[in-house]
């Protein structure tokens, strides 16, 4: 007699669960390969929870990371998998330690007197600017008597002044100088931190001339090599294609005009003044393919040397040198990382490039600036190779079949293919990046890209290449000439594109807990090889969908209480003093998704009927409830809505709403208010950012005078 299974459902699921797992085992192995592509993806974990905390950890924690590396080379052979976890353990708390290691170096911020002193220092760098000049200056001095700043100072000198510094020199001018900005609203980009990590310690601007003492105290290596190249190419080439010419040597934009740089931005084309992968991977092939020409035109030289390696030392050469030339920022440093691997590769016999290459060179960036990892420079050049390298890895042998046995017409319509499928995946790969860090979509990247990036690569930067080595002999003007003809056509593209309807679009940014979801989806689909990888999708969707769920403040009040925003159903409202900050304005603008703001109007209603003006001021009728005063007292106002807020100091007590006034910014930075059925939430710069070594502590106020005593 058979006895029946209680449960007839249990067999059968229990061999599809024995299935998957077998399954599962499988594909695990067959990605053995790429575990260790996710040791980056662990360091910046790491590094991202240090600046997400709002308290400064205790140092000791840095001694965390050498024990769990140790333990995860003893785990790795005996037990894989836990050696794995364990190695990403040790990869986090690696990336945490670094950056930690690196704030408790850095030099404390310095807080510059609100008056007009004398500044002095060693020029460290000069930028052109459309309007006047620009100095770095280390070792500098907040009056001739006071002690060497730790910190690196920036100065705009007066448009008029005909001084000519060099790096080097030792300046003196009349300054006001000021810290670094604040972040435009609680959770914006914070320049605070950004200065602290770089070593500066201030910004400001020259209200007298200055006075130079030439060759005074030393200067970084190649920066007056810098300056004299940026000035001889605008010499040849003024006006904008100068500018573009002269940044793409140097890696200096700040003289490029405005309006040629919004065009640049709004095209797509923004990247190829950024120096990075593009400009070096051509400095580099350029210098290869040319020793190796030399060298082959020589033929008793060509048969007793190694042609191939001296090429590749050379192009080494030549990639660093032109790495050091334009500043060493992040995209060069991830560049000229992958270009090592690429040439060492090459010379070696093995794949050129790879996901393991783009994972090493990662990890070095973020060992020696783990805070770049916040940038958007980072973020969107790492991301545009992941995915060029992963989407070309998973269509090679389709591009392999197309390539055999075709001609020429065939072999070119390819070639274009390529180059647009690379305009798509790197375009499709930066832009949710570019979304949350800019608050805009540039719709015809592709076409513009088609037509500029061959043109850069083929005209501009070989003529420029050629125009740097001829300058020693002052032969450089022809091919300065053949550069500003390459550039002038890429602005062309530019300035068409850009005109074109639609064009750019604003839309609200996508919040940082959205990018970092979408980040780990992409990485997901990129590492991976099996088919689980189609799982990152998911986490790539919620991403780009994380700004619907996310509520913009209904208010928003600056920190000099000079701005404060207003955003209704449809509109958002501004009321802006005189002496306003337009960098915070243009924040706001792009945090609600906007392109402008319209004024607060003196009397009447906006068009959904929530906010109501009077000369009194205005009530948001949005759930609680807020109001903007204008002038007269707060009493009619007191509990009937939840929040007051006022640009000047409010004198008046009220214990049944929430004053925010002038003080209230002065002391806590920033504030944000949102506004529902429950009440208000209000959070405040410093609430957000908490206590961290960047941030400057509460201000206190100035001690009242004794009076004076009586006379007996």
């Amino acid at each position: 007699m058979v006895v029946p299974h209680p449960f007839p459902a249990m067999p059968g699921i229990l061999a599809k669960a024995s299935a998957m797992l077998a399954w599962g085992q499988e594909a695990w192995a067959a990605e053995r390969q790429q575990q260790a592509l996710w040791l980056p993806i662990a360091m910046g974990a790491g590094i991202l929870f240090y600046f997400n905390l709002r308290e400064e950890p205790d140092p000791r924690l840095i001694w965390l990371a050498p024990a769990l590396i140790a333990t995860a080379f003893i785990l790795a052979r005996r037990r894989p998998l836990l050696g794995w976890l364990c190695a990403l353990a040790a990869a986090f708390s690696l990336g945490f330690a670094g950056v930690l290691w690196q704030a408790q170096r850095a030099a404390p911020p310095i807080t510059p007197p609100p008056r007009a002193l004398v500044v002095e220092g060693i020029v460290q760098n000069v930028e052109a600017l459309p309007q006047g000049m620009r100095v770095t200056l280390a070792k500098a001095r907040l009056g001739p008597d006071q002690p060497v700043l730790e910190r690196s100072l920036r100065l705009r000198l007066r448009r008029d002044d005909a001084a000519q510094p060099a790096p080097g020199d030792l300046l003196r001018v009349r300054a006001l100088m000021r810290p670094p900005s604040a972040p435009a609203y609680p959770g914006a980009w914070d320049f605070q931190r950004a200065a602290y990590f770089s070593g500066q310690g201030g910004v400001g601007f020259a209200i007298g001339a200055a006075e130079v003492t030439p060759s005074a105290g030393e200067a970084p290596p190649l920066s007056g090599l810098r300056q004299i190249l940026e000035a001889r190419v605008m010499a040849v080439l003024p006006g904008a294609a100068g500018a573009i010419s002269a940044a793409l040597l140097t890696g200096s934009q700040s003289a490029i005009p405005p309006a040629d740089l919004a065009a640049m931005r709004d095209s797509g084309l923004a990247h190829l003044l950024s120096v990075s992968g593009l400009h070096i991977a051509i400095v580099m092939s350029v210098s290869f393919w040319v020793c190796r020409l030399l060298l082959a035109l020589y033929r008793p030289l060509a048969l007793r040397v190694p042609g191939k390696l001296l090429a590749g030392i050379g192009a080494l050469l030549a990639g660093g040198f032109y790495m050091l030339l334009t500043g060493a920022q992040v995209p060069m440093q991830r560049s000229f990382a992958m270009a090592c691997l690429v040439t060492l590769a090459i010379l070696a016999g093995r794949k050129a490039i790879s996901l393991r290459g783009l994972a090493w060179a990662a990890a070095v960036v973020m060992l020696l600036d783990p805070a770049a990892l916040l940038g958007p420079s980072f973020q969107m050049s790492f991301a545009a190779v992941l995915a060029l390298i992963a989407g070309f890895e998973a269509l090679q042998p389709r591009f392999a079949a197309m390539r055999g046995g075709i001609g020429w017409g065939r072999r070119i319509g390819l070639a274009v293919a390529g180059l647009m499928l690379t305009s798509i995946l790197a375009g499709a790969a930066t832009a949710p990046f570019g979304l949350a860090h800019f608050g805009r979509l540039q719709w015809y990247g592709v076409a513009a890209n088609a037509l500029a990036v061959p043109t850069t690569s083929f005209l501009v930067m070989p003529a420029g290449m050629l125009a740097a080595l001829l300058m020693p002999l002052g032969l450089e003007a022809p091919a300065l000439w053949v550069m500003g003809l390459g550039v002038e056509a890429v602005l062309w593209v530019a300035r068409l594109v850009a005109a074109w309807p639609g064009a750019t679009q604003s839309a609200s940014p996508i919040p940082a807990w959205g990018l970092v979801v979408f980040a780990f989806g992409f990485c997901w689909l990129c590492l991976w090889r099996c088919r689980w990888r189609l799982i990152g999708l998911l986490p790539m969707a919620v991403g780009l969908c994380s700004a619907a769920f996310v509520q913009a403040p209904h208010i928003l009040v600056s920190g000099d209480a000079r701005l404060i925003a207003i955003s209704t159903t449809d509109t958002l409202f501004i009321q802006r003093q005189q002496g306003a900050s337009s960098l915070t304005r243009d924040a706001w603008l792009r945090l609600y998704g906007q392109e402008a703001a319209q004024t607060l109007p003196a009397e009447g209603s906006s068009p959904d009927g929530k906010l109501r003006c009077s000369s009194d001021g205005c009530v948001l009728a949005e759930n609680a409830g807020a109001f903007l005063v204008r002038r007269g007292d707060i009493r009619a106002q007191c509990g009937a809505v939840a929040v007051i807020i006022s640009a000047e100091p409010i004198r008046q007590r009220c214990r049944d709403s929430i004053l925010i006034d002038r003080f209230s910014v002065w002391r806590d930075g920033t504030h944000a208010i949102w506004l529902s059925s429950k009440g208000a939430v209000v959070v405040s710069d410093r609430v957000w950012r908490g206590s961290r070594p960047w941030v400057p502590p509460p201000p206190q106020p100035r001690a009242a005078a004794e009076p004076p005593a009586p006379i007996e």
